[in-house]
């Protein structure tokens, strides 16, 4: 804060706007003016690295010896500037703590400022949040796929060393009690796919009134969540087939089920893989709730 840069003589990182920069800098009405200006107070106050962020622009890097790094802002809409400073101080903090290249750590702050200035006020990120930032901003497909696309995806995901969680269901009325299965499923590793009956595989199994959401919406409202990272459907009556495609580190199931009773779970466990049974939470059923909505309760 403030235009004195001298009382952070020493410190291992500055990180002023354009603006604050500027006002202590002097105009700079060209980039090669700002790079000059940048290396030079780098150099001038003994710093490791300054960090101009720049808006729109990204963000520049200088560490007044090598070079500088001009990093380009990775956001498509730009709705809220509020909170993206911090936002930068906080995750380059964190990625040099955990050892990161100075570099490196730049980047994954210019991304996770790039995705808080997509939403609207002042909005902390999570690690799953950046996380998929991070996805997107890499190309990594993210959300509802197809087979192809999802083994693709995770053949990526294994070659990082991610432990891939699989799950699967109708999720025909998305409620509280699927959201805190999920997110404990999605604990169990690093990438959560959800596999989903079709409408056709629906009505088979939960009868002709069956689903009430068509396919596509189902799979929406569950790609929204921050704790799934795939989804796909699939048309048979069981997903053991896609399962044993898959191949998941670990295979998660909700309810009273035995691990024998769970369609895929002789493959994966003879792939090496892991069998869960997670208790669903009480008090929540799909079926439940439709009773209540047709007897008019709320």
């Amino acid at each position: 804060e403030g235009t004195d840069f001298t009382r952070y003589r020493g410190a291992s990182a500055l990180t002023p706007n354009l603006a604050e920069f500027l006002a202590v800098a002097g105009p700079c009405p060209h980039l090669s003016d700002f790079v000059q200006a940048g290396d030079a107070w780098c150099r001038a106050l003994e710093l490791e690295r300054l960090v101009v962020t720049r808006g729109e622009q990204g963000i520049s890097l200088f560490d007044g010896a090598t070079g500088h790094e001009h990093l380009p802002a990775q956001a498509r809409e730009v709705f809220d500037v509020t909170g993206a400073g911090d936002t930068v101080i906080a995750v380059l903090a964190a990625g040099c703590a955990r050892g990161m290249p100075w570099s490196a750590a730049a980047e994954l702050a210019n991304i996770a400022a790039s995705s808080v200035v997509g939403r609207l006020g002042t909005v902390a990120i999570n690690a799953s949040q950046l996380r998929r930032a991070v996805s997107e901003a890499i190309g990594d497909a993210h959300g509802v796929m197809d087979e192809t696309a999802l083994l693709d995806a995770v053949a990526r995901a294994r070659a990082q060393g991610e432990r891939v969680v699989m799950t699967n269901g109708c999720f025909d009325m998305l409620h509280p009690g699927h959201i805190r299965y999920l997110r404990q499923a999605r604990a169990l590793g690093n990438r959560l796919v959800v596999a989903v009956n079709d409408d056709d595989s629906v009505r088979r199994l939960k009868g002709a009134q069956r689903p009430v959401n068509p396919l596509q919406d189902r799979m929406a409202l569950l790609a929204a969540l921050d704790c799934v990272d795939w989804v796909v459907a699939f048309s048979e009556d069981t997903p053991e087939r896609l399962i044993g495609v898959v191949k998941p580190d670990v295979l998660v199931k909700g309810g009273d089920y035995t691990v024998d009773q769970i369609a895929g779970a002789d493959g994966v466990r003879a792939a090496g893989g892991e069998v869960r049974v997670l208790p669903f939470v009480g008090g929540y059923s799909t079926t439940g709730l439709l009773e209540r909505v047709r007897r008019g309760e709320s």
